[in-house]
């Protein structure tokens, strides 16, 4: 698949052939949609937690006697059926994290990349530079090109002042290649690619 490469004022810089077993697959949504789910489960905190009756400091006296009195048998008011007891099944500390193989998330990534190439929505950057770090000349650069919401995905190292500059802009995300993932390609309408990101996904996936 052929690509041309622009530069950052949006002149033609060439072009660049992108390799169809990263960018030309016939995209999976059921691969997507588990590598979604995969790294949502993987972030949580899993700190939610509610006390139950051994958590609850309630008097262990017996509330009535056990018999005559025509109702159910307790012995505890820190029982759930009880205002101020502790809750049955509660939520408790843990990890929501679970295992998908490796290949199958590199193969989802490839998805979500192929998917993106299909809808037209990538774009090739032959460098991503700023002369400096000013958050406002970068937005006003960004409107002329029609870039709103995009995911910027540069070499090992996003150029300092770049990522500086850009890191307030709103729904414009930039990371390093080895951060790119499919929950921030599927979130954002454009994918923007360095050549320098290129060649590394390409050295990746050999």
């Amino acid at each position: 698949m052929k690509i041309d490469i622009t530069n950052f004022d949006g002149e033609a810089a060439g072009s660049i052939d992108l390799d169809d077993a990263i960018f030309g697959l016939v995209p999976r949504e059921d691969l997507i949609a588990r590598m979604v789910r995969y790294q949502l489960a993987k972030r949580r905190a899993g700190t939610h937690q509610t006390q139950g009756r051994s958590d609850i400091a309630r008097t262990g006296k017996k509330l009535y006697k056990q018999k005559g009195t025509g109702s159910a048998r307790h012995g505890a008011a820190s029982a759930p059926q009880f205002r101020g007891g502790g809750r049955a099944f509660g939520p408790v500390v843990r990890s929501h994290a679970h295992d998908l193989p490796k290949k199958l998330r590199a193969l989802a990534l490839k998805h979500a990349l192929s998917a993106k190439a299909q809808d037209g929505a990538i774009i090739v950057w032959s460098e991503a530079r700023a002369e400096d770090s000013k958050t406002k000349t970068l937005k006003e650069s960004f409107a002329k090109l029609g870039l709103t919401n995009a995911l910027i995905i540069d070499g090992a190292t996003p150029e300092a002042n770049f990522r500086l500059a850009a890191r307030n802009i709103p729904e414009i995300d930039v990371l390093p290649v080895q951060g790119i993932n499919v929950y921030d390609i599927l979130r954002r309408k454009k994918l923007v690619l360095t050549q320098a990101a290129i060649d590394a996904l390409g050295a990746r996936f050999k």
